[in-house]
């Protein structure tokens, strides 16, 4: 692999890096089914969540290298659209309030044994049908990533990708069921979402900023 190529996954890794660690619908799910279900099954629904990614990435890939191929104006019009997306989202993550386990409700109905399978199909569902992958691959592969790369290369970054998404979710189902880590995560929610927020608006402006050089 070119040095080109290693330094397009590391810029795709450090956003998104930051990206999975912002509390959303999926960290909401991951630690429903680790207070209901225990860590088993959490793991298990952020392993679907890792295949819904990969299907997210796939498509992204491919409908890309159908705009480059027909309008490159189009292409760069979808980056600085980009740009504009990850500082939405930073600012968004800025503003946010901490995460509260009280809004999670649990009856005895939930407390029912679930299956592996059912818990892959929860992860990948629940990814699958949030627009905030749609439009974050979208802006994120415009961006850090060079037309020309060939789609095998960009297709393996999404492998990386996923499996981070994975790791991140298979320590938060660990982390989640040992209580006094999760009231200390909890405590310091809205820090970490201004401190996750900043960082996600920061790399907006650099690309803002390279975008203007180029």
């Amino acid at each position: 692999m070119s040095m080109q190529y290693v330094l397009e996954f590391l810029g795709l890794m450090a956003v998104f890096s930051i990206f999975i660690v912002v509390p959303g619908a999926d960290f909401a799910v991951i630690l429903r089914q680790s207070i209901v279900h225990g860590r088993r099954a959490a793991i298990m629904t952020g392993i679907g969540m890792g295949f819904s990614l990969l299907f997210h990435i796939s498509y992204t890939i491919l409908g890309l290298g159908l705009i480059v191929s027909q309008s490159l104006m189009l292409f760069a019009m979808i980056k600085w659209a980009g740009v504009a997306y990850l500082v939405y989202l930073g600012i968004k993550s800025f503003r946010a309030p901490g995460f509260n386990v009280a809004d999670i409700n649990v009856s005895e109905e939930d407390r029912k044994p679930i299956s592996a399978l059912r818990c892959l199909g929860m992860g990948f569902i629940t990814n699958a049908l949030n627009p905030k992958p749609v439009l974050f691959f979208l802006s994120l592969f415009s961006t850090l990533v060079h037309h020309d790369t060939p789609g095998l290369i960009q297709f393996s970054y999404g492998i990386g990708m996923a499996t981070a998404l994975v790791a991140w979710f298979a320590a938060v189902s660990t982390f989640f069921t040992v209580k006094a880590v999760r009231d200390r995560f909890i405590a310091s929610g809205k820090w970490f979402n201004r401190i996750t927020g900043a960082a996600l608006v920061g790399f907006g402006f650099r690309l803002a900023l390279a975008r203007a050089a180029d």
